[in-house]
Order: C-alpha cells, then structure tokens, then sequence
C-alpha cells in the first residue's frame, strides 16, 4: 500500500427485514457511526430496490467520511444463502423465486458484498456483541414474521452442505395442520410466527364467548397481544401458553440433538418475554433429553434487533474478500 492510498477501515452492514431495511456504516471496532433505513415494501420490482438501497448507502457513507473508506457490505436476508450470496424462494418477501443480490449489489457497488442468512447473521452478532459473548456452542432462535435460527458450533456458524442449515421454522410439529408460507403444513412458523400467533388468537375468540380485551383491537399483532397479556387478559395469556408449549417442545428437540450451551430468543415476539418464554421453559424441561436437563439455557437477546442485525452483516462484511471496481 502507498502513502497515499486510503485505508478502508468502514463496512456497510444491511438487514433486510419484510417491513423495513436498515443499514450502517460500522468501524473496525463494531461502532455504528451512522445508520438509517426504509421501507422494503415499497419496492416490488427487485432492481429498483437495488438502486434505492445503492444510493442512500453511497450517501450515508459520502456524508460520514467518505465512500473511499468503505471496503465492504455485508447484507443480512431471510432465506438469504452465503454460498451462493442469493435470496432463495423467500416465503416472506415481497420478490419470489433466486434473486441474486449480492452479485447485483457489487457491480452497482463497486465493492465486495456478501449476504447470508439473516437467522445465521443475527448469531453472529449475538456472539461478538450480546448474549452469546464468550458461548462456542448455542442456538439463535428469531421469532418474527418467520421463524429462523443459527447454529453456533464450536465457534463458528455451521451452514450446512447448501447453506439452509438452521430453518426450525419449517420443520413440521403437527402433521397435517396449518398450512405455511412456505406450501407446507404443520410448520413451528405457522404456530409461532406473527401470523400463527394472530391465528390461535382468533381462533380461540371463535371458538368461546369468553370476554376478552382482544375483541376490542381492529388489528391484532403479536405485540397487541403482549399488551392485553400485561393488563391480566386471561385469554391473551393463553395465547402465549399455547405458543410457548409448542416453541418450547421444539427446542426441546433441538438442543437434545446438538447439545448447546444455551437457546436465545430474539426478534419482535421475543418482546412478550415471559408470557412466552415461561410456558416455553416449563415445556422444554419436560422433553429435553435427561443428561442436559437443567443446563441449557434460555435467554431472550440482550440487544436491539437491527442493531444486532447490522452488526452480524457487518461481521460478514469485514470476513470477505476485499475487491474494488475502482483499482
């Protein structure tokens, strides 16, 4: 490197959620020094999403030091596959089918970019910055619209043989039951995704004349929910019971295979803490395989979700490749 040469000490980290992107510029030290975002919704047509996202990066990066210190960006995607840095057949997302956006964001970039698992990068921010600081082997659970997880083995992220490894949220807990986003039926996101959550809470309305303080929102979420659990909402709180006895059922499932240190919870439904987390518990010591009964535990994150999910793409971004359009 010359004398003169610019010294690249800055990444971009994005998280591409289903309502919102968000992005930050990140120092070598995992500070955010600048961050903003937009609605994903917004832009159907992939491309221009792209250019969207390329612009307001470039100008977030110009008023904040400069591009030219920018080496990389790391992007974080539901469904999203760091072997092949595509979005792949997304049940969430507003575009369908492979949508290589790595590759369309480095040639509008003019930098190296990386993408991955948006479950797979929350790990990785949750292990440099949060809960997980310090743990080699645990499981990141995000309950949101969809319901993802990383698997932490050994210190690293364990992808798999084609970069799906961790997707709880389509593995089948009832046969025959709902049907998902994905096509299938009985999948843990379509009991304890936002939209599964929603569905019991109706369905138990329907199915008794019980009151209930639900009857009186026009528009019920997860988080309405929370909030009528919290006013002593008997109905609201079985809910959750209900939720929390087939999450933590799965878990217990899964922790008995691999054996981790701990399970933690993060994204919008994590926020119903214990309404949740407590029946989860009670219902994970039940089956968890005996010899690690009452050593795995379950935690909720210990940090916001889009700041963990720009510094867990950021984290992707500083391990990549260095490469400029520009040299």
């Amino acid at each position: 490197m010359s004398l003169n040469e610019t010294v690249k000490s800055r990444v971009i980290g994005v998280d591409i959620s289903l309502d919102r992107t968000s992005y930050a510029i990140v120092d070598v030290r995992g500070n955010i020094i600048a961050r903003d975002g937009f609605n994903t919704y917004e832009y159907p047509n992939v491309s221009e999403y792209v250019s969207t996202l390329c612009e307001k990066t470039v100008m977030l990066a110009e008023e904040n030091g400069g591009y030219e210190h920018i080496r990389s960006m790391g992007i974080s995607a539901p469904s999203g596959n760091n072997l092949t840095g595509c979005i792949e057949n997304a049940p969430n997302l507003i575009w369908k089918g492979i949508v290589p956006m790595a590759a369309m964001l480095r040639d509008r970039m003019g930098i190296a970019v990386a993408l991955g698992n948006d479950a797979h990068l929350a790990g990785m921010g949750e292990h440099a910055f949060g809960s997980a600081h310090g743990m080699k082997n645990f499981i990141l659970v995000t309950l949101g619209h969809g319901i993802g997880s990383c698997i932490f083995s050994n210190g690293e992220v364990h992808l798999g043989t084609d970069g799906f490894a961790g997707e709880v949220g389509h593995t089948c807990i009832i046969p025959n039951g709902r049907t998902c986003g994905c096509g299938k039926k009985g999948c843990l996101e379509a009991y304890c995704g936002a939209k599964g959550i929603v569905m019991t809470a109706e369905e138990m309305m329907a199915e008794s004349d019980k009151p209930s303080l639900m009857r009186t929102i026009d528009k019920l979420t997860p988080k309405s929910i929370t909030e009528c659990c919290e006013q002593g909402d008997e109905m609201a709180i079985e809910v959750y019971r209900r939720t929390g006895k087939l999450l933590g059922l799965t878990m217990s499932g899964y922790a008995s295979l691999l054996d981790p240190e701990a399970i933690i919870f993060a994204g919008g439904i994590s926020k119903a803490g214990n309404w949740i987390l407590e029946p989860a518990y009670e219902e994970f010591e039940k089956h968890v395989f005996h010899n690690i009964r009452g050593r795995v535990k379950l935690l909720l994150s210990a940090l916001e979700d889009h700041e963990r999910d720009v510094l867990g793409a950021s984290a992707l971004a500083w391990g990549i490749k260095e490469y400029s359009l520009f040299k």
